[in-house]
C-alpha cells in the first residue's frame, strides 16, 4: 500500500535552526530518504518552496481564478511530502516517525486511494 507523509512546519522553524542546523537537517533528511530507498519503502520525496511563492487555482462556473498564496492562515505550512510503500498504517506511522522533519514539524500520514 502507498502512503503520503505530508510534512508541515512553521516558516520560523527553519530560521531558528540557523545555517548549521539547516545543513544538518538537510543531510539527515537526504540520508533518511536514501535509507528508505534502500529498504524499498521510498516512492517519491520532495521539499516545497514557501507558500508565499505559491498560487491558488480554482475553477468556478467555468472560470479559472488564480490568487497568490498562501490560501490558509495557519502557523504550519506544507513544506514537503514523501510517498512510501508500507504494509499498513502501523508501518507507515513508524516510518513517518523517523522522518527528520518530525523533530521540528508535524507529519500527517494518509493512505492513497487506488481508483483502478
Amino acid at each position: 500500500m502507498q502512503y503520503v507523509c505530508l510534512v508541515y512546519a512553521e516558516d520560523d522553524a527553519f530560521r531558528t535552526l540557523g545555517p548549521a542546523g539547516q545543513k544538518i537537517l538537510d543531510a539527515d533528511s537526504l540520508a533518511y530518504d536514501q535509507e528508505l530507498e534502500r529498504l524499498g519503502h521510498l516512492v517519491l520525496a520532495h521539499a516545497l518552496r514557501s507558500e508565499r511563492d505559491s498560487k491558488v487555482v480554482r475553477r468556478r462556473q467555468k472560470k479559472k481564478l488564480v490568487i497568490d498564496g498562501p490560501f490558509a492562515e495557519t502557523k504550519e505550512q506544507l513544506v514537503g511530502f514523501i510517498v512510501i510503500e508500507a504494509t499498513g498504517m502501523d508501518e507507515a506511522v513508524a516510518i513517518a516517525g523517523d522522518i527528520p522533519m518530525a523533530g521540528i514539524g508535524t507529519i500527517v500520514v494518509r493512505e492513497t486511494l487506488n481508483f483502478a
